[in-house]
């Protein structure tokens, strides 16, 4: 494997056979210098640095055309972060668009500085706050939306199934579309039987709702070794509800809890060695050219006003 496949110390497979032009990784993070871009004071984890060439040289090596750019829980909503490296990116002509964090103050002005930015959507962060209260989910989401509706964007959603399956109508009928975020965090052992889904599958089917096929290792166990491939049956759930509302991403640079460890604030935490090749490969696995033309290229390009 070339040195150019290796990036923050973790090797990326090959993925096989090429993608469409126009592909995007709907789900990355940039993080730091913390001299620059201070972190939250009432962050949860203190990230690794990941910055805008370690992403380049991810994208090179992955044939990936496209990205999006989402605010993570240890910066807060200082979004300075992802709005210069969306600069960044687009100045070396690689098309970002970013999701930010709101404050919820957050003046007219800023809203449309964010905008002329490249921000396209606004996220709403519970599963890393370990936030289980689906009536709070609902608070923030439509607080959220109320915020960006004037604006053409959308809410994007970090959760996981038992709460967003408890929302589900909610999001159905939310008054701008709606993200959800790793698939909801179904589970990958119990498959697409397990409780919830159903009625999260039924809202999806209305139209208002992307799902995220991102991060299928977060769908697994350390146990089992976390392999992408496993999440196959829930991919193909989501995608047979609704094709055209299915994205595709990374979650790169892989930030996480370790098992028996616990969280690092005041020092970085390691980042997973998650090869992304090899979750790129999985994806391939799961659909034809079509859906994958469908998901990797035209539903962002939709979503996110890729020119």
């Amino acid at each position: 494997m070339s040195s150019s496949r290796t990036i923050l110390n973790v090797q990326h497979s090959d993925p096989g056979a090429s993608i469409p032009r126009g592909a995007c990784d709907c789900h990355v993070h940039i993080f730091g210098p913390f001299d620059r871009y201070p972190l939250a004071a009432d962050r949860v984890f203190m990230p690794g640095v990941a910055s805008t060439d370690d992403l380049l040289a991810l994208h090179a090596a992955l044939g990936v055309d496209r990205v999006v750019i989402v605010q993570a829980s240890p910066q807060g909503t200082d979004n300075r972060c992802m709005t210069d490296a969306l600069r960044t990116l687009n100045d070396a002509g690689h098309a970002a668009r970013g999701v930010a964090v709101l404050a919820p103050d957050i003046s007219v002005d800023d809203l449309h500085a964010l905008h002329a930015a490249g921000v396209r959507g606004a996220r709403v962060n519970l599963q890393s706050y370990g936030q289980q209260d689906p009536a709070v989910a609902r608070d923030s989401l439509m607080r959220t939306a109320a915020q960006v509706a004037d604006l053409g964007w959308h809410v994007q959603i970090y959760s996981n199934l038992s709460v967003i399956s408890a929302m589900a109508r909610t999001l159905a009928d939310c008054p701008v579309p709606v993200v959800i975020d790793h698939f909801a965090l179904a589970s990958a052992v119990m498959g697409p039987r397990q409780p919830g889904l159903k009625a999260l599958l039924q809202a999806i089917a209305d139209g208002n709702i992307y799902v995220k096929l991102s991060a299928p290792y977060r769908l697994t166990t350390w146990e089992d070794g976390r392999p992408p491939s496993a999440a196959g049956d829930i991919a193909r759930a989501f995608i047979d509800t609704r094709l055209d509302r299915m994205l595709w991403g990374t979650d790169w640079p892989h930030t996480g809890a370790w098992p028996g460890q616990p969280r690092l604030v005041d020092r970085s935490e390691p980042l997973h060695p998650i090869d992304d090749g090899l979750q790129l490969a999985a994806f391939r696995g799961w659909v034809n050219d079509q859906e994958k033309q469908a998901i990797l290229v035209d539903n962002p390009a939709r979503l996110y006003q890729f020119g």
